[in-house]
């Protein structure tokens, strides 16, 4: 798409300001500068399923030659599963040693 400016800063075929636009632009673009807080809770713990699925699939998608759904979701279900068998783990290890150091 061609756009030309006219004489007063404006799109043509819009009729916007890239003032406007930028400034809109520079909005969307500070929502990502600031860091957005989750807290420990049960419920937020809760986010972690959808970013280890997105993690699972896209890994899987990148290392499967040839990508067939049957094998593609039995696949990224075992990582996923594996992934998540080994938080699990983690996080029962650094428990318990939370628990014994601070006795």
């Amino acid at each position: 798409m061609h756009c030309e400016f006219d004489l007063y800063g404006v799109f043509a075929e819009t009729g916007r300001r890239p003032e406007l636009i930028i400034e809109l632009t520079s909005i969307v673009i500070a929502g990502f500068t600031a860091p957005e807080e989750i807290g420990t809770t049960k419920q937020s713990l809760l986010l972690l399923l959808p970013l280890v699925v997105s993690i699972a699939v896209v890994y899987k998608a990148t290392k499967v030659p040839k990508i067939m759904f049957g094998n593609f979701i039995k696949e990224t279900l075992l990582l996923f599963l594996s992934i998540m068998a080994s938080l699990l783990l983690i996080t029962l290890i650094l428990a318990a040693i939370a628990h014994f150091v601070t006795q």
